[in-house]
């Protein structure tokens, strides 16, 4: 047998204590504090930040009628970044539902799928996302399960719409002729306080982590941060981007302009199309439809200095932004 050695035993092997001494008393176990407990005095002291793994949203089992549009959100990966040559290898969508106001209701439906390209991944793209040939082998995307989420949105929102859209457009016609809008580009992030566009930083000031860069994850990280309300009663992500889509812009394309006013032109946010992908050949800009005749004055008395100079103009909606061309 084991012998203990115990603290309150006397010389004499006697267990009573020594005349003289007391006993301490009897010191009461601390529950444990529980995680929401743990979390708050960790915030309270203001020297830690913490990051809640995000739970993705259950899928409702009866949609409430109060929300009766339906939007999307999607996500892809590839093989790379030129849509005319490079191939999705992975789709991911969350549909949802949504009202006039902009306000979210329910999560409907999601599909996340595979599709194994006619080349081998490139190492790169296997880094970044994770995805494998051999991950890949023998999927394809389901087409049918696809169409039953996408044929009712009425708005299909991307982080990256100029990336999605294209490479959407050019793996099936059903992407063609949608509506759709980016969180990136048409929303206020930094007047809603956050320190970049990226989807982690978002995802991250928001006060959630997430696995990244597959795209069902991506897609529900993304619905979380569109979610969330501004501050100062500014409403959710969502209803901001809702409204952007919902508004005309216009594309004005310096055709003919001056070389000499080039940087003229790219400091006040004009772009450069080299004419490729069926754009005019010029410096271009876009703006909402509200501020074209002010850019028109600035064109004609600032850059032609002709005051029936005529520059191209392209109305767009949410049926032709971001498309390739």
């Amino acid at each position: 047998m084991a012998l203990q050695f115990d603290m309150f035993t006397n010389d004499e092997g006697d267990t009573r204590p020594k005349r003289g001494r007391t006993m301490p008393a009897a010191r009461s176990v601390p529950s444990r504090p529980s995680d929401d407990e743990m979390i708050e005095h960790l915030v309270q002291s203001g020297r830690y930040r913490i990051l809640r793994k995000l739970e993705p949203r259950a899928i409702a089992q009866v949609i409430r009628p109060e929300f009766p549009l339906r939007g999307l959100i999607l996500d892809t990966e590839t093989t790379g970044l030129d849509h005319r040559k490079d191939e999705i290898i992975e789709i991911g969508v969350i549909a949802f539902t949504f009202d006039a106001a902009g306000n979210l209701g329910d999560v409907t439906g999601l599909y996340g799928g595979l599709q194994q390209p006619s080349v081998p991944i490139p190492p790169d793209i296997t880094k970044l996302t994770g995805i494998t040939d051999d991950m890949v082998a023998g999927h394809f995307i389901d087409m049918d399960a696809l169409r039953e989420l996408i044929e009712p949105a009425d708005l299909i929102i991307a982080h990256n719409a100029a990336f999605d859209r294209p490479f959407c457009e050019a793996f099936s016609p059903l992407f063609v002729d949608r509506a759709w809008a980016c969180s990136n580009a048409e929303i206020g992030w930094k007047a809603r306080g956050y320190e970049g566009t990226k989807l982690g930083y978002l995802i991250g000031q928001s006060g959630y982590f997430h696995d990244g860069h597959r795209a069902v994850d991506d897609c529900f990280a993304l619905l979380e941060v569109l979610a969330r309300d501004g501050e100062g009663g500014a409403g959710t992500a969502f209803s901001e981007l809702h409204a952007a889509s919902k508004r005309s812009r216009v594309r004005i394309f310096a055709e003919g302009s001056p070389f000499d006013m080039k940087d003229l032109l790219k400091a006040r946010g004009y772009r450069w199309a080299d004419g490729s992908d069926g754009r005019p050949k010029s410096w271009w800009i876009e703006l909402d439809e509200e501020a074209l005749d002010d850019e028109l004055h600035y064109l004609r008395t600032d850059i032609y200095r002709w005051r029936d100079a005529d520059p191209p103009v392209r109305r767009l909606t949410a049926y032709d932004r971001f498309r390739a061309s």
